[in-house]
């Protein structure tokens, strides 16, 4: 009798789901928590269920976009303003029932219908973040396919959206929701450098209890290119476990992270999986990552998670090729917020719409909107110039090109003052996809700004950065020794902390990484410790303690903003594995300067 109650009871909330989808939020609902009990998700059965054949890549959200998709459902009043901004930028695909109503909404708001198109379907939620399709591209730059994952709700519209989406727009399906590769995951919880890092929260395990890690890992690098995949430890307040509530990759190398004030809410344990991630993962251009830190603003209360308060959020942002679109509260933060944005990403339009109607139900921007890729990418990979201390003559510029019909032309473009323009230099091809130009050396303290642009034998031309000119790369030319010392594979060595001296860059609460690079080297596998001392020789803390393989080793310290400016020392210890004897010791000044 029980059983038949149940199945009653998610029966008439299957019905209720499809009548009203708006009343669903983020989280699981209490009937959906008896509903995913027995609950077996919709199979599409067109397309593939294994993986793909040629190896893919996972585009990053700052790659050039087609647009995004959003469902036309609850919190009409954000979704409207977010299409004002996005066909400014690509095509806004509005997954509906009625493109009429939603024509005539957004006429009644004076916004234009240029660049949307309408996808009439049937769907549960507004949280296509989660549900929606995920873009990957076959050989770098080559077709693009959709990949489809089980969503990690009882709401099988919404599952079938990428399926619906891959259909309608005659692109390749692939399917992660038949064993041996069946996942169950959601969008919120994943990001990726665009190279083959992805990163989620541990919940991928928890709702995967029936695969090893290793398993997981295995299918994401079969059907997303994803390799290594770096999980961090959920967090206690965040009840829905998705990392997009307070982190965000902004380019290649630059984490945005969201910063609680010391001790409060979830911030201890954000410091600690932000820790994890700079001890153990490097860039893709084996550079420690930029850290941006963002406030993570209490509510209208003062109320922070911990104490009942709104998960407020701005990492929970969209970006949409030259538009960055960030979700808003309170003008007190909120004018913080903007600014740090700008700073980190210049030549962005950074604009914001208020979110207290939906932070309610934990989601705001980024998790009502998801990215869709262009079909005909043109590929740039290239390592900014961060120092020219390690260089003599011309600075060598080179970068990785790769599209589909193959490079007709790539030009870097360079300037000291970019009120006069900047000067064109072709770039020579020296190796398959790898081309190379020179920027005319310059005198000390001079900044130099460069950009490039690249045109496809399609006739299609993109620059890198996305907004050069105004986002051009920059650096200064500078006589700072580099981290990067000349010693032999046999030495131990520990290497001078970079940049040194450091600052705070105008404080953590302002977007200061109060961070530096310590490096060093041993040539046995051991257990090896740094610490940090005063200098009256008082311990501070430990900033590496752990078994490390033979090899280099560089760690991206975060400095305690409540000490004072001044010089502090760095100790490394390795100890002999097998007997615990210490076998090596070395101490560096590193200068903290406020």
């Amino acid at each position: 009798m029980k059983n038949f109650i149940l199945i009653i009871i998610c029966f008439l909330f299957t019905i209720k789901t499809f009548i009203h989808p708006q009343d669903l939020p983020r989280y699981m609902t209490y009937e959906e928590k008896q509903l995913m009990k027995t609950y077996r998700p919709p199979i599409f059965k067109s397309g593939f269920f294994s993986p793909p054949t040629k190896p893919v890549r996972t585009i990053a959200e700052w790659e050039e976009l087609e647009g995004i998709i959003i469902t036309w459902t609850s919190y009409q009043s954000i979704l409207r303003q977010i299409v004002d901004y996005a066909q400014e930028e690509g095509i806004v695909y509005i997954v509906c029932s009625d493109s009429n109503n939603v024509k005539s909404y957004l006429t009644n708001w004076n916004i234009p219908l240029y660049n949307i198109k309408f996808i009439i379907a049937s769907f549960n939620s507004v949280w296509v973040r989660d549900y929606g399709p995920w873009c990957v591209y076959s050989d770098i730059a080559d077709s693009m396919y959709i990949i489809d994952w089980i969503y990690n709700r009882p709401r099988p519209a919404d599952d079938l959206i990428p399926s619906v989406f891959a259909a309608r727009q005659n692109l390749p399906l692939y399917q992660m929701t038949q064993p041996p590769y069946d996942l169950v995951a959601t969008g919120g919880n994943f990001m990726t450098d665009g190279f083959s890092k992805g990163f989620s929260s541990k919940l991928i395990l928890n709702e995967n209890q029936g695969k090893t890690e290793a398993q997981i890992d295995t299918m994401m690098k079969m059907f997303m290119g994803i390799t290594p995949y770096i999980k961090m430890d959920v967090l206690p307040f965040d009840v829905i476990h998705h990392i997009d509530m307070h982190m965000k990759l902004l380019d290649e190398e630059t984490l945005l992270v969201g910063q609680y004030p010391t001790g409060v809410s979830d911030g201890p344990q954000i410091e600690q999986n932000l820790r994890y991630v700079l001890n153990n993962f490097q860039s893709v251009y084996s550079r420690p990552f930029r850290v941006v830190r963002i406030p993570m603003p209490p509510d209208a209360l003062g109320r922070y998670p911990s104490s009942g308060g709104d998960y407020r959020t701005y990492t929970n942002s969209i970006i949409i090729n030259k538009t960055v679109i960030v979700p808003t509260y309170d003008p007190q933060y909120d004018t913080t917020a903007l600014r740090i944005y700008r700073e980190a990403m210049p030549g962005y339009n950074i604009v914001g719409i208020n979110c207290n109607q939906i932070i309610t139900a934990l989601g705001a921007i980024h998790c009502i909107t998801k990215e869709i890729g262009t079909r005909e990418p043109i590929f740039i990979s290239h390592p900014p110039i961060l120092s020219t201390a390690n260089m003599s003559g011309d600075y060598e510029v080179k970068a990785f090109i790769k599209t589909r019909t193959g490079v007709s032309n790539a030009y870097l473009h360079w300037s000291v003052d970019t009120s006069q323009g900047f000067n064109s230099v072709l770039m020579k091809q020296i190796a398959p996809d790898t081309f190379r130009a020179f920027i005319p050396r310059q005198t000390l303290n001079t900044k130099v700004f460069y950009y490039f642009s690249v045109t496809a034998n399609s006739g299609k031309t993109i620059r890198k950065p996305l907004t050069s000119p105004k986002g051009a790369y920059s650096f200064v030319v500078d006589s700072v020794t580099p981290v990067d010392e000349i010693s032999s594979p046999n030495d131990f060595v520990l290497y001078q902390n970079y940049p040194n001296p450091f600052s705070a860059q105008g404080g953590s609460s302002s977007g200061g990484n109060l961070t530096t690079t310590i490096s060093w080297q041993s040539p046995v596998s051991s257990w090896q410790t740094i610490k940090l001392y005063d200098i009256l020789g008082r311990e501070i803390e430990t900033i590496v303690d752990g078994y490390y393989e033979a090899g280099k080793h560089s760690t991206f310290y975060i400095l305690n903003s409540t000490l004072p400016s001044g010089v502090y020392f760095y100790q490394l210890k390795i100890v002999d594995s097998s007997n615990g004897s210490l076998i090596y010791v070395d101490t560096k000044k590193m200068i903290y300067l406020k």
